[in-house]
């Protein structure tokens, strides 16, 4: 089973975390999952950006994004050659380490 390893955010796992993933989850299915809440304002329908990771380690094993999620991502607060909506990003049988930037563009959390 692959991992999906969050490296540490100083509100939503201050101490990191690793969790199994199945495949064809998505990071986002996988840190809610376990507790670790993740900004998703458009409720996983890829039309915001609250959700960006940074994939530091995996990305290659991911899916292309598709041009909505670019189109996202190009709004994204810190956006980098890595950088995914957690809510597209679906694991495909390798680990993964994963960011969790410290900003979003939301003003307010949506704390769900």
């Amino acid at each position: 089973m692959p991992k999906v390893i969050f490296l540490p955010h100083e509100e939503l796992c201050p101490e990191g975390a690793v969790f199994e993933a199945e495949e064809g989850e998505t990071v986002l299915d996988v840190a809610l999952r376990n507790d670790i809440e993740i900004e998703h304002a458009c409720e996983m329908s890829c039309a915001c950006t609250t959700c960006h990771v940074i994939v530091r380690e995996g990305f290659d094993s991911l899916e292309e994004s598709d041009e909505l999620e670019d189109d996202m991502l190009d709004k994204a607060w810190g956006l980098e050659p890595e950088s995914r909506l957690s809510c597209q990003a679906v694991v495909d049988g390798e680990d993964l380490t994963v960011e969790i930037p410290k900003y979003t563009i939301n003003q307010v959390s949506e704390r769900h």
